[in-house]
């Protein structure tokens, strides 16, 4: 795979999609468990927003690797270890960014498993690792102007 140039408006326009389903998630009742589950359409919201959140930060950084450096990246997984080997994201992003992306797996794959509890807990305290993703991958834009798109 060749590089070519990191396209902004994808990445803008992933950042922005993954900003607005931030927003539906924290307009959720997450103050305690109990208000979360009292309406049923909660825990799908939730999970539909995690969910699509988690792929949007990993088709940055997929589309980073293939743009900006050449590199394909076959599974989720891979794309954290690639984006550290490129040094696009500092290491603690990179474990963060990983964690996001077995979780991501663990959504899609193993969804039956995944409880209204733990889901509650995710969007109630952990948001803050896809915010500090997102924001590693805006410090990279800036960074790299060189790789950009020239509009």
């Amino acid at each position: 795979m060749t590089s070519g140039n990191v396209s902004a408006r994808v990445i803008g326009r992933r950042l922005k999609m993954i900003e607005g389903l931030l927003r539906q998630i924290r307009a959720l009742p997450l103050d305690s468990l109990a208000a979360f589950l009292a309406d049923s359409k909660n825990y799908p919201a939730a999970e539909s927003c995690l969910r699509r959140c988690l792929e949007a930060l990993l088709d940055i950084g997929r589309h980073i690797l293939a743009k900006g450096y050449g590199a394909a990246a076959s599974e989720y997984k891979e794309i954290p270890k690639l984006l550290r080997k490129y040094a696009a994201v500092a290491e603690d992003e990179t474990q963060t960014l990983n964690t996001l992306a077995g979780y991501r797996n663990r959504l899609v794959h193993f969804y039956y498993e995944v409880t209204e509890e733990e889901l509650y807990r995710i969007c109630a305290q952990e948001l803050g690792d896809i915010e500090r993703v997102a924001d590693a991958f805006r410090r990279w834009v800036k960074q790299h102007p060189d790789k950009m798109e020239q509009a």
